[in-house]
């Protein structure tokens, strides 16, 4: 066979070119991965960002008013508005400048006028005659016919109103004479209850029609009503004599207007029932300016004479929007879905168009304890859903950042010891033959996925465990405590049996068989020993950190013994020489020379492992809590996003919050990444120099 050198010369240009291709291609493949990252990055805060912009308001042209004195009643239906003056004409006017319909004239003229909490129903007093009236479809509609309804006792002071049913409502009336309850049903008499209470100021319905809330001078009683009856539920000692009372979307919240401002009343379950308790003073609110709360949400706004407004939300602990608009502001409605604030002056209307989508979600409550109603205390709650309409939302990362970081930690505790005890061992003291066989053993580990692990733990490993607890908890103390004796003893073994990868077929059959001992034996002896526990539930954080733990093995293990035995052979062997024990020369120089790529092991599992997603999600409880310990269930932010994305309406804020928790897991991946690549190349640096010096 002849050989044919190549000259030095030598020059292939199809050779060259194809080279300068698949360079051009790697690069820019690895550019294009960087711009999709940022991409991601970029456009999952352009989603949360609309999160945290400022309210915003949007004054419209005025439209001229033919009646010049303030109205008794005013709606306001987003379209159009209505209104009903003092000298009893109902008008339904159009907001798009068309002419408005004839009015409606009411005789004899009301001289007051309550409405229910859905705004669709109106309670007339005329000279004491009460009368229900609807605006629907731009006409009125008497829902019981125009005969009004005659109270004994003389002219009404007071009324409120609340709708029970579709065709059903429920009338609080103060006379001369009492307190009267009334429940007006189609083609039925009225039926009325007359309660002990001979005064009141002040009277208001929770929307079920099933609460009375009556103040007189600084007292506020509360009653429980029925169709045949009514109980006096409470009676509240108030600081100051209220001057308005309302309620906000739900019923659940009381504001009580006095002169320290706008106060926050809900009721709290106790020894005794439900009672109510003062939650919160507004900042900024005024106790004189005319307050109206929004139909759908828990958002009020306070108008005063010399034209300042101000926008508040339950959740908040102060104005979200302050303008200061035109003075001589006599009246105002909310649209039905919070968008736009209909004002009324002299003669005149004014659209304002809010920009307030959500007003309730704000860093601090995101991150802060917050006040829920009925809530017996602060806390942090996620409970994004509800069955009821008027439900107010939860948004609190807290349980679920507590759930992933406790999760991660537990798993890694598991995973460590374990993980570098067999990487230590295999890449140190394991036989050659053997390791070939070991390693890519439990690297196949690896590649079981997690939803299998995670079914496993759910529905196998979650009911034994529970079931030996105890010898669960004892496994470690007696696992170590095998491990010790059987190194004290490993001396005394014959020479034939001590060496590498010997050891290890006597080892394995002693740990297989203390683990069984104590996994049966305190079973066996104290059965059921999780139901003695007050609050343990059989998917939880033990269960779920074990799952991840498995899975995190093969990970730390894989790099922890690759960096073990990339260290140079050189150096043990070094040491060897020089007299060292094996163990000090693993302890002293290998482990040292390998700490870059160990803790680059860990800190990628504590990533693996703060994202994971199946296992927390099928092996916990999926409850989101914060102050749960080692047998109570968790949710991870991964498996929040998981589990209720497909319920999120798009746009909406918790389609939004669920996007933000997943730019916090990117951010926070990023910064662990970051953190230990520079402890990494400090430690490479260390071990640089002093493999120098040597």
């Amino acid at each position: 066979m002849s050989l044919k050198h190549i000259p030095v010369n030598f020059s292939d240009r199809r050779r060259r070119a194809i080279d300068r291709f698949t360079r051009r291609l790697v690069t820019c493949c690895g550019i294009a991965i960087l711009l999709l990252m940022l991409l991601l990055f970029f456009w999952l805060i352009w989603v949360v960002l609309p999160l945290f912009a400022s309210p915003a308001l949007h004054p419209q042209p005025a439209q001229q008013l033919w009646d010049r004195q303030p109205a008794l009643a005013l709606g306001f239906t987003g379209q159009q508005g209505w209104r009903i003056g003092r000298d009893g004409a109902a008008r339904v006017i159009p907001l798009n400048g068309q002419p408005a319909e004839a009015a409606l004239t009411l005789r004899p003229a009301p001289q007051q006028i309550v409405s229910s909490a859905d705004r669709r129903t109106l309670l007339l007093n005329a000279q004491g005659a009460l009368l229900l009236l609807q605006p629907v479809n731009g006409a009125w509609r008497y829902p019981l016919g125009e005969v009004p309804v005659q109270l004994p006792g003389g002219a009404v002071k007071a009324m409120a109103l609340a709708t029970l049913g579709e065709e059903k409502w429920r009338i609080a009336a103060q006379t001369e004479t009492g307190l009267n309850i009334v429940t007006l049903t189609r083609q039925q008499a009225p039926q009325r209850v007359e309660l002990p209470q001979t005064q009141a100021d002040h009277l208001l319905l929770s929307p079920q029609g099933d609460l009375l809330y009556a103040s007189v001078g600084n007292l506020l009683r509360v009653w429980q009503l029925r169709d045949d009856g009514a109980t006096l539920r409470e009676t509240v000692a108030l600081a100051q004599p209220p001057r308005s009372l309302h309620l906000l979307a739900g019923g659940a919240s009381l504001l009580i207007q006095d002169g320290r401002g706008v106060t926050q009343w809900f009721a709290i379950a106790g020894a005794q029932g439900p009672r109510l308790h003062e939650i919160r003073t507004f900042a900024e609110s005024s106790p004189t300016a005319t307050l109206v709360t929004e139909p759908q949400r828990r958002v009020f706004a306070t108008l005063a004479p010399d034209g300042a407004l101000k926008i508040f939300a339950s959740k908040q602990r102060g104005p979200i929007l302050q303008r200061q608009l035109a003075p001589g502001i006599e009246n105002a409605a909310f649209s039905p879905r919070g968008d736009a604030l209909l004002l009324e002056r002299a003669g005149s209307w004014q659209v304002l168009r809010i920009d307030n989508p959500w007003p309730d979600v704000s860093w601090r409550s995101l991150w802060q304890k917050i006040w829920y109603e009925n809530y017996p205390a602060p806390d942090w709650v996620w409970q994004s859903t509800n069955a009821a309409d008027s439900y107010q939302a939860k948004f609190s990362f807290m349980p679920m950042v507590t759930g992933t970081l406790k999760a991660a930690a537990l798993s890694l505790l598991f995973a460590t010891p374990l993980a570098l005890a067999a990487a230590m061992y295999t890449a140190w003291f394991m036989a050659p033959g053997l390791r070939r066989w070991v390693k890519p053993a439990i690297e196949m580990m690896g590649a079981l996925p997690s939803v299998v692990i995670g079914l496993i733990a759910g529905l196998w490993l979650a009911p034994h465990i529970s079931q030996a607890l105890l010898g669960v908890l004892l496994l470690p103390l007696t696992l170590a405590a095998t491990l010790l004796i059987c190194g004290a003893l490993s001396g005394r073994l014959p020479p034939r049996w001590r060496q590498p990868g010997r050891e290890v077929m006597l080892l394995l059959p002693v740990l297989l068989i203390v683990t069984l001992a104590t996994l049966t034996i305190p079973a066996w002896l104290m059965r059921d020993a999780a139901e003695w526990l007050p609050h343990y539930e059989q998917r939880n954080l033990l269960v779920a950190g074990l799952a991840m733990g498995f899975a995190l093995v093969p990970l730390i293990f894989t790099l922890s013994e690759d960096a073990l035995f990339s260290v140079p052979a050189a150096l043990g062997q070094g040491s060897l020489a020089l007299g060292a024990t094996p163990w000090q020369t693993l302890t002293r120089v290998v482990l040292p020379g390998a700490s870059a790529g160990i803790f680059a092991a860990l800190m990628i599992g504590f990533g693996r492992a703060v994202g994971e997603t199946m296992i927390v999600l099928m092996a916990t409880g999926n409850t989101p809590q914060s102050h749960g310990g080692l047998f109570s269930g968790l949710r991870a932010l991964s498996a929040n996003i998981a589990i209720e994305m497909p319920e999120a309406a798009a746009g909406s804020a918790h389609y939004r919050i669920l996007f933000l928790s997943a730019l916090m897991l990117l951010i926070f991946t990023l910064m662990i990444n970051t953190l230990a690549e520079l402890i990494r190349q400090r430690l490479r640096q260390r071990y640089s120099q002093h493999e120098g010096q040597t």
